[in-house]
C-alpha cells in the first residue's frame, strides 16, 4: 500500500497534463500513487492519461462528467494512501512538496491539513510576479472563512482520517462517499475545510515554501468572477445552519475579502472596469479587510484605480505585495 496517493481530477486538459503528471512523478518522495480522474473528456484527455500507465505508480480512473468535486470525490474513493493530496491537471508541484507534507503531518499527530504556500504562473508556465503565502499557524475556523489560508485545490495534504470523519453520502447518490459538496461547481474546496474545521477536531497547519505552481489563465478570471462570488454565496448559505454564530460574526468580513481576492484576480487579468468594481464592493460589504490589512488593501486600491486610469503601474503596485500573505 502506498503511503501517500496524489489525484489529479482531469477534465479536456490535453494541453497541460502531461506537464502535470511529470512534475508529480518527480517527486523526492517515492512511496505514492497517482491517480488521474478522467472527468468525461472530451478531447485526448483520456489517451494521455492511459499512456501514463507505464509507470506503475499511475492509475486511470474513468467516468461520466461530474465536476471537478465528483472528480475528487472518485479519486479518494480509490486511493490507497494515507495521506491523500490534490494536483489539477494545469498546476505543477515542486519536486520536495510530497515529502515536506508527509513529514510535517507524521510529526504532528494533532494536524490534519498540511499546506504550503503557492506560485503563480500564467498559461505558458512562467512565474508571475505574485504568489500565495498564507498564514501558517494558529488558523482558526474564522481564518478559513475570511481568508481560505489553504490557498488553492493543489495546495494540500490531507490524512485520510480526515475524509473519514466528514463522508457523508445523499439520497440519491449511489456509488461512493461525498467529501467535497457535487452541488458547487466552485468554492468546493474551501467548503470542503470550513465542513472539516467546524465539525472536526482536526488543526490546518502550513509548512513554508512556495512548493506548489498555481496556474492562472489568462482571460478566465474577470470573466468568471460573478459567478465565482455566487457559487461563494451558495456555499456559505449551505454551511451557516451548521455553525451560525460563527457565520454571522464573520460573513460579513469574508464577504469583503472575497471580494478583494476577485479585485486582485481581475488586476492581474488586466481587467480595468471589474476591477474597480469589485474594489467599491469589497469595502461596501466591510471594513475589515482594510482594518486588518491595511497595506495589502490599499495596494489593492491604487493598483484597481492605476490600472483603470491606463497606468501600468498597476501591477508593479500589486507585485510590491509579494510579501504580504496571498495573492
Amino acid at each position: 500500500m502506498p503511503v501517500a496517493s496524489i489525484i489529479v481530477p482531469a477534465f479536456n486538459v490535453e494541453n497541460t497534463l502531461s506537464e502535470t503528471i511529470d512534475s508529480l512523478l518527480l517527486q523526492s518522495f517515492a512511496d505514492f500513487e497517482v491517480i488521474i480522474v478522467n472527468d468525461g473528456s472530451s478531447d485526448k484527455t483520456a489517451q494521455l492519461a492511459e499512456s501514463h500507465q507505464s509507470d506503475p505508480r499511475v492509475r486511470v480512473v474513468h467516468q461520466r462528467n461530474r465536476g471537478l468535486a465528483g472528480a475528487r470525490n472518485t479519486g479518494i474513493a480509490a486511493a490507497k494512501g494515507q495521506f491523500i493530496g490534490f494536483c489539477d491537471a494545469d498546476d505543477l508541484w515542486e519536486p520536495e512538496k510530497l515529502i515536506t507534507h508527509v513529514i510535517h503531518l507524521r510529526r504532528n499527530p494533532n494536524v490534519g491539513v498540511s499546506y504550503s504556500g503557492s506560485a503563480l504562473i500564467d498559461d505558458d508556465g512562467n512565474l508571475l510576479e505574485t504568489g500565495q503565502k498564507p498564514k501558517l499557524e494558529g488558523v482558526t475556523a474564522a481564518h478559513i472563512l475570511k481568508r481560505n489560508p489553504v490557498g488553492n485545490g493543489s495546495a494540500p495534504v490531507i490524512r485520510r482520517d480526515v475524509f473519514e470523519a466528514i463522508a457523508y453520502r445523499p439520497t440519491h447518490e449511489t456509488e461512493r462517499d461525498w467529501y467535497f459538496d457535487e452541488t458547487l461547481r466552485q468554492s468546493e474546496d474551501i467548503g470542503c475545510w470550513l465542513r472539516i474545521v467546524i465539525t472536526t477536531p482536526w488543526v490546518f497547519e502550513g509548512v513554508p515554501g512556495l512548493l506548489t505552481h498555481y496556474r492562472i489563465s489568462r482571460g478566465a478570471l474577470s470573466a468568471n468572477t460573478d459567478r465565482q462570488f455566487a457559487t461563494w454565496q451558495q456555499m456559505i448559505d449551505k454551511l451557516t445552519p451548521h455553525a451560525p454564530a460563527l457565520f454571522a460574526k464573520h460573513t460579513a468580513a469574508a464577504r469583503a475579502y472575497q471580494l478583494r481576492y476577485l479585485a486582485r484576480r481581475a488586476i492581474i487579468d488586466r481587467d480595468a472596469d471589474r476591477a474597480l468594481s469589485l474594489v467599491k464592493s469589497t469595502f461596501t460589504q466591510s471594513l475589515r479587510p482594510l482594518i486588518e490589512e491595511p497595506v495589502k488593501s490599499g495596494i489593492t486600491i491604487l493598483a484597481a484605480i492605476f490600472l483603470y486610469a491606463g497606468g501600468s503601474l498597476a501591477l508593479d503596485l500589486l507585485s510590491s505585495a509579494r510579501a504580504q500573505k496571498d495573492a
